[in-house]
């Protein structure tokens, strides 16, 4: 990885998502979790290291009790496209058990990766799962769960910025892009 390789990536994408629009999104995320959720205590888990960027500009808005955690759930590793293997590296803890969870990802693809949190966190006896996410991504396939608070559809292309890596670069894009061909 190195400097040539990023820019060559960038170069070879376009802007899908404006800042503004992301900005303006979250804020209306948050005003429907506040919404649903003010009353609950709910724990807020962040799946690293993807949502990192999208966690900290949504908690903020999020001007009700709540507990924060993270949890840390692997399909890429630094690559386009996700692996078959799932790789636990920071797993839920018991302070799941009887809470209303709410988990904060960066983007559905297939799914498969927010459904084996969702498994997991009510194996453990949560009340509630409920699941945000800055983007979906629209594909012809059919999904294992859809996300409750979603900020952006967004094609079946790959995307980046804001959390989310094109190759291990660019989570800190305050913009979403796609790759064009090429990349």
């Amino acid at each position: 990885m190195n400097r040539e390789e990023a820019l060559h990536i960038f170069s070879h994408s376009e802007e899908i998502v404006s800042a503004d629009d992301v900005n303006a999104s979250i804020s209306g995320m948050a005003a429907a979790i506040r919404d649903e959720m003010s009353e609950d205590f709910p724990l807020v888990l962040s799946v690293m290291g993807g949502a990192a960027v999208f966690t900290g500009m949504l908690l903020p808005h999020l001007d009700f009790p709540l507990e924060f955690d993270y949890i840390h759930l692997t399909r890429y590793r630094n690559t386009t496209k996700g692996g078959n293997e799932m790789q636990w590296r920071v797993a839920p803890a018991e302070s799941v058990k009887d809470r209303v969870v709410l988990v904060l990802d960066d983007i559905l693809d297939e799914g498969e990766t927010m459904a084996a949190i969702r498994d997991r966190i009510l194996a453990m006896g949560a009340k509630r799962f409920l699941s945000a996410v800055l983007c979906e991504k629209i594909i012809p396939k059919a999904k294992p769960l859809r996300p409750d608070y979603c900020g952006f559809e967004v094609p079946d292309r790959y995307v980046f910025g804001c959390g989310m890596d094109a190759k291990g670069y660019w989570r800190n894009l305050p913009t979403i892009r796609a790759l064009t061909e090429g990349a």
